[in-house]
């Protein structure tokens, strides 16, 4: 046992000390360790910290719930994610709330290159059923993980199609990794260690209590360079993963549905109040994304199909790999006059050569 993990858990424990707080600490005292030896009144001078929450730090004294713990998370092989180290999810570093400690069951990376959310009402149709599984097996499994809650309807069929084609699935828990809930999913989430995980912020004992979802909600949203939601009534856990998503400006996708069925009308809503990207399947998402499969296409090969000028060639050779690029980055690479610079990437463009993307971004037409 490390004595920086004693005091990481601990950390969560403290009455009043919530994610913002020890954010705030960690960033002043570096880890939880010199937290805990810190002085009152250097507690005090932390932002965000009161004479009352400095006292709960020097008073706090569960360091046996701690003990339990982490003989829990060694007997059943779970490490712990804690937000200050290289492991945890980088995404979720970019939320304000993220969470200090997480508690992760499984082999799946998450800081692999392309992370997706779905989520989805419990009581799905066939019509939800069939656009997540067709979805799953539309998309490169490369460099991929699906994210969704353990649920049942959508987030089950997700976990379960992520699994048919070879794409790891991380499950993220309302409750401790001593149970399943719903328990019905025990042999799913066993099929899910294999490849992907199970992800917490919740220690063991702690029951999936309905307070506890919403938190669980954040973690999904956050993971996740885009949240997918595929069928959702205006009310629920989906609308509120799809909130999160679009208050950490992530990209936000919903499936279109019938005006008359209330399991459509939350995403039929996110698309008309523009919170939500319409979700036109695999090859729409891809594109907006640019996550696009690269063809190995020779660089010298592109130019005997244009008649470039020289300063169409310093561009077009910027965006070499068809990896997309900034205009900024581009002009700056360029070393071109803006005039100059201006009327090669229109004409890149007037001979269908580059692509704009959102975000004033440009890559080379494929």
């Amino acid at each position: 046992m490390k004595e920086s993990q004693f005091h990481q858990i601990a950390l969560t424990l403290i009455p009043e000390i919530g994610t913002v707080h020890a954010k705030n600490l960690l960033s002043v005292f570096g880890d939880a360790s010199a937290i805990f030896q810190a002085k009152k009144k250097e507690l005090v001078a932390v932002e965000g910290m009161s004479e009352r929450k400095a006292k709960c730090i020097k008073d706090f004294n569960e360091f046996s719930l701690v003990e339990k713990e982490l003989i829990f998370l060694e007997k059943n092989k779970i490490q712990t994610l804690f937000i200050s180290e290289d492991a945890y999810p980088k995404r979720l570093l970019n939320c304000y709330d993220a969470p200090t400690i997480l508690y992760y069951s499984g082999p799946a990376k998450l800081n692999v290159s392309r992370v997706i959310s779905i989520v989805g009402t419990r009581s799905n149709t066939e019509y939800g059923k069939q656009v997540t599984e067709s979805f799953l097996e539309s998309i490169p499994n490369e460099n991929l993980i699906i994210v969704s809650g353990l649920a049942l309807g959508i987030d089950a069929i997700a976990h379960r199609s992520a699994i048919k084609n070879k794409i790891p699935t991380v499950g993220v828990l309302a409750h401790g990794l001593d149970r399943i809930y719903p328990s019905l999913h025990k042999m799913l989430a066993k099929e899910m260690l294999e490849t992907g995980g199970l992800l917490t912020e919740f220690r063991k004992n702690t029951l999936p209590d309905k307070h506890n979802f919403p938190r669980r909600n954040r973690i999904v949203a956050g993971l996740a360079d885009a949240t997918i939601v595929i069928e959702t009534d205006l009310k629920g856990g989906s609308m509120i993963t799809a909130e999160l998503a679009s208050a950490y400006n992530r990209e936000l996708f919903a499936v279109p549905g019938k005006i008359t069925d209330i399991k459509n009308s939350g995403c039929n809503k996110l698309i008309r109040d523009n919170k939500a990207n319409l979700f036109n399947g695999a090859a729409d998402f891809l594109e907006w994304m640019g996550w696009q499969e690269k063809k190995l296409v020779p660089k010298k090969q592109r130019v005997l199909f244009y008649e470039f000028t020289k300063e169409e060639l310093i561009i077009a050779d910027l965006l070499s790999g068809y990896e997309a690029k900034s205009i900024d980055e581009l002009y700056l690479k360029s070393g071109l006059s803006s005039s100059a610079f201006a009327a090669a990437i229109l004409s890149l463009e007037l001979q269908n050569a580059v692509q704009s993307l959102p975000g004033k971004m440009f890559r080379l037409v494929e």
